[in-house]
C-alpha cells in the first residue's frame, strides 16, 4: 500500500491497473476511516441523539410525552398538591379556634394532598420524540450514528478524493484546488452549524406549534431526525456556492460582472432552490433563503476582487512582453 500511494506527479504515467490499485488503497483508507467513527458514534449515541433532541421546543413536552401519563402539566400539579398539603398542615397547627374536629380534618386533607402529589411525577419528563415498533430505537440510533460518523469523517473523506484526483491537474490548477479543500469543508460544517443553531429551533417551533389546538400531536423519532439531518446537509451543500461560482469563473463561464449584471434573476432561483430543500414552511424556506442571498453577495465580491487581480496581471505581462506588430 505504501508503494501504491507513493506521491504521484503530474507527468508521471501509470497504467489502469495502477490506478485500480491506487482507488482501491484509498478506497479502503475510506472504509477504516468511516468505520472507526461509526463505532466512535454508535458507542456515543446517546449523546448524538440528546443533541438532535434538544432542538424540540420545551414546550412540546406536553404533546410528545403524555402517552405515559408523564407530562409538563402533572409536574405543574404534583407540586401545587405538595405546596397544598403543606398549608393544610400549617393550618391544622395553628390552634387557635379551631376545634379537634375541624383540626382533624385538615390533618386528613394535608394527607390526602400529599399522597396525591406523591402519585403524580416532580421532574419534568424528558423531552423526546416517541418510537413506534419493538425495533425502531435500534434502526434509528443505527441510521443517525451513521449520518454522525459521515460528517465525521468528511476530512478523511476529502483529502483522499483530493489525493485521488490532484496528480491530473496542471499546476496552475493545483493552486486552485488546494484552497478548495481546505474552505470547502468548512463551508459545509459552517451550513450544519448555523442550521442547527439558527433554523432548526425556529423551523421545528413553527411546525410543531402550527394549529396546535386542532391536533393531538405526537413527535416520530425517525421523521424528526430525518427533517434535521436532511436540512443541515443540504443548507451544508448550499453553503459551497461560493467555491461552485468561483470555479465556474476559473473555466471561463462567468465573471463578477456577469453576477452584478443578473444579480435579480439569481435572487429568485435561490428562493426556488430554498423552498425546494427539506422544510416548505415560510419560516425554513426564509431562514434558508437568507444565507444564500448572504452568500451569493459576498460571491460577487470574490469574483470582483479575483478579476481585478487578474486584470492586474494581464497587464504586468503586456509590459514585460509586449506585441510587436508588423509595423514595428
Amino acid at each position: 500500500m505504501a508503494k501504491v500511494l507513493r506521491p504521484i506527479g503530474h507527468d508521471d504515467r501509470l497504467s489502469i491497473v495502477d490506478h485500480l490499485d491506487e482507488l482501491r488503497s484509498r478506497l479502503i483508507i475510506c472504509a477504516v476511516a468511516l468505520g472507526v467513527a461509526f463505532g466512535l458514534c454508535f458507542w456515543q449515541s446517546h449523546q448524538v441523539l440528546q443533541i438532535l433532541n434538544s432542538r424540540l421546543p420545551p414546550e412540546s413536552n406536553v404533546s410528545t410525552n403524555h402517552i405515559g401519563g408523564l407530562t409538563s402539566d402533572n409536574v405543574k400539579e404534583a407540586r401545587a398538591l405538595s405546596g397544598l398539603s403543606s398549608t393544610f398542615k400549617a393550618l391544622a397547627g395553628s390552634g387557635g379556634s379551631l376545634t379537634s374536629q375541624q383540626q382533624a380534618l385538615l390533618n386528613q386533607a394535608a394527607q390526602y394532598s400529599a399522597q396525591a402529589s406523591k402519585a403524580l411525577p416532580h421532574k419534568n419528563p424528558p423531552n423526546v420524540p416517541i418510537t413506534i415498533g419493538v425495533g425502531e430505537p435500534f434502526t434509528v440510533s443505527l441510521t443517525v450514528a451513521f449520518y454522525a460518523a459521515l460528517l465525521l469523517s468528511l476530512p478523511v473523506l476529502l483529502y483522499e478524493l483530493y489525493a485521488f484526483v490532484i496528480p491530473a491537474l496542471r499546476p496552475e490548477e493545483k493552486s486552485v484546488a488546494r484552497p478548495i479543500l481546505i474552505v470547502a469543508p468548512l463551508l459545509f460544517l459552517l451550513g450544519v452549524v448555523f442550521t442547527y443553531v439558527v433554523v432548526l429551533p425556529a423551523a421545528v417551533k413553527f411546525l410543531q406549534g402550527y394549529n396546535s389546538n386542532q391536533f393531538d400531536s405526537f413527535v416520530q423519532a425517525k421523521p424528526l431526525y430525518t427533517f434535521e439531518v436532511m436540512t443541515m446537509g443540504a443548507i451544508g451543500l448550499a453553503f459551497e456556492m461560493p467555491m461552485l461560482l468561483l470555479g465556474a469563473r476559473a473555466a471561463g463561464l462567468i465573471d463578477g460582472r456577469t453576477l452584478t449584471r443578473h444579480w435579480r434573476y439569481a435572487t429568485v432561483i435561490l428562493a426556488v432552490v430554498a423552498a425546494a430543500m427539506p422544510g416548505a414552511d415560510p419560516v425554513t424556506t426564509g431562514l434558508e433563503t437568507a444565507p444564500l442571498v448572504i452568500l451569493f453577495l459576498a460571491s460577487i465580491v470574490l469574483l470582483r476582487v479575483a478579476d481585478r487581480r487578474q486584470a492586474r496581471r494581464e497587464a504586468a505581462e503586456m509590459q514585460r512582453h509586449p506585441i510587436v506588430t508588423d509595423g514595428d
